[in-house]
């Protein structure tokens, strides 16, 4: 983080969740991604018939 000196945006990625997001936020990243609310999705099959 001090090498950057906010030059460029920099984003967190991989092994978050509710228990490790604080302590990612507080390295100063200016984004944090989380897959885990897509990866983790059951599927939900829905149809629309029309007559």
């Amino acid at each position: 983080m001090e090498i950057n000196h906010g030059r460029v945006p920099l984003e967190a990625s991989g092994n978050v969740s509710q228990e490790t997001i604080r302590a990612i936020a507080q390295t100063g990243v200016d984004f944090i991604s989380i897959g885990r609310l897509t990866h983790s999705v059951q599927a939900l099959d829905i149809s629309f018939l029309l007559d």
